[in-house]
């Protein structure tokens, strides 16, 4: 497993990200409500730039004729054709086999530290 420094906290205030390039990699930090998710800057259908697009939510579980607004700040779409992921997990709104690859981050002394090359060789999702 490689360890890399990709960005200082007070880099990445809430309610923002970073696109940094790891090893060949164009990877999305973000921010969530004071947590920090890492994931794949390729949008799977049809390779745009992912973190590029709008960060936002979702219409949650509601009655008919009703829309309630949820997750704020949680959700990607994709600036090409508007695919939606999850920033926490990667997955896809609409189909939970659709993924992104997400990446696993630590704070340690004041910096975000990305981590590639889990072992069994696949990175966290």
């Amino acid at each position: 497993m490689t360890v890399h420094r990709v960005a200082e906290i007070e880099d990445i205030p809430e309610g923002t990200r970073k696109i940094v390039q790891v090893e060949g990699r164009s990877i999305g930090v973000y921010n969530v409500k004071g947590e920090y998710y890492a994931l794949s800057n390729y949008c799977p259908h049809q390779g745009a730039e992912l973190c590029k697009g709008p960060v936002c939510g979702t219409t949650l579980e509601s009655n008919v004729y009703e829309y309630k607004y949820g997750r704020d700040q949680e959700i990607i779409r994709c600036p090409w054709h508007g695919w939606e992921f999850d920033i926490k997990t990667g997955k896809s709104l609409f189909n939970e086999r659709i993924r992104t690859r997400t990446y696993p981050l630590k704070v340690k002394d004041g910096y975000l530290e990305l981590q590639l090359g889990n072992k069994g060789g696949e990175d966290h999702e």
